[in-house]
């Protein structure tokens, strides 16, 4: 028996409604589910100490101005290191990106200087010399390896003076520091110098970019000397965000830190690493 044109269209049209329906609803718990899931954070861990090594350490003479050397810090107390400084080897100092970073160091395997059960907290601020005379040189300090000329007043801590050299043990520990990142902009409007200082975390840094509010978007800077790094971008009468990042590949970003009417010579205040 055939059924009437009229009932058959009426039932292919309800057919197709719900078709479309369960298709649209379908759709939605699909949007639905799609949506829910938050983009994956890949949070970095905070920087821990890392293994002991083997080094030698001597101690060099200067004071605050002059401890800060070759990684551009103009003066060490006043920029909240102190005098626990240390000019590394080239093999720490690493062209630059060294500049910054922590250590542990313990003064071994010598017991007629070495002060035992103490340990110094220094900042890498210079660069020491790639190498020594040779009846002192012994293969240790020709820039391959490990050596650190500490700041005079404080290498009495791990051992005595009349040492001269001692081998010593030391690792990467995560610096400590009062309030955030600074960033001292000098140069003018055409060649922008920035001082990047007071890190906590890993210490050093290994890139920094500077984006504006108006027409500057993301722009790298390039590392001039020590911790100094430039760009010619146009950054005056712009509010100003610093993101550095450290060795250790964790970010931090100061979000508009430098306000429209900035001036070249002042410093700002940053957030630092945790």
């Amino acid at each position: 028996m055939s059924m009437p044109c009229k009932a058959f269209s009426i039932i292919s049209f309800f057919l197709a409604f719900v078709f479309f329906d369960c298709h649209v609803n379908a759709q939605r718990v699909v949007g639905v589910q799609r949506h829910s899931i938050a983009p994956v954070k890949h949070h970095k861990p905070k920087f821990m100490p890392g293994p002991w090594n083997k080094g030698h350490a001597t101690f060099y003479d200067g004071d605050s101005t002059s401890f800060g050397g070759a990684c551009g810090y103009e003066d060490v107390v006043k920029q909240g290191y102190g005098i626990h400084t240390a000019a590394v080897s080239p093999a720490l100092y690493k062209n630059c990106q060294g500049c910054g970073s922590c250590y542990e160091i313990k003064c071994s395997n010598n017991p007629q200087w070495c002060k035992h059960e103490q340990s110094l907290f220094v900042t890498a601020t210079n660069q020491g010399p790639p190498s020594w005379p040779i009846e002192l040189d012994n293969g240790w300090s020709d820039g391959q390896l490990e050596h650190f000329d500490i700041a005079r007043p404080v290498f009495s801590q791990i051992a005595e003076y009349l040492a001269g050299i001692v081998p010593i043990e030391y690792r990467r520990v995560p610096c400590q520091k009062q309030g955030g990142i600074r960033f001292t902009i000098n140069g003018n409007p055409h060649f922008n110098l920035v001082s990047v200082w007071n890190v906590a975390g890993a210490g050093d840094v290994i890139s920094v970019q500077v984006k504006g509010d108006k027409k500057l978007k993301w722009t790298a800077l390039t590392r001039n000397w020590g911790q100094k790094w430039q760009t010619d971008a146009m950054m005056v009468g712009e509010s100003l965000t610093f993101r550095v990042k450290a060795s250790d590949g964790r970010s931090s970003t100061s979000w508009h830190v430098v306000p429209k009417n900035w001036q070249f010579g002042q410093t700002f205040e940053g957030k630092n690493f945790k």
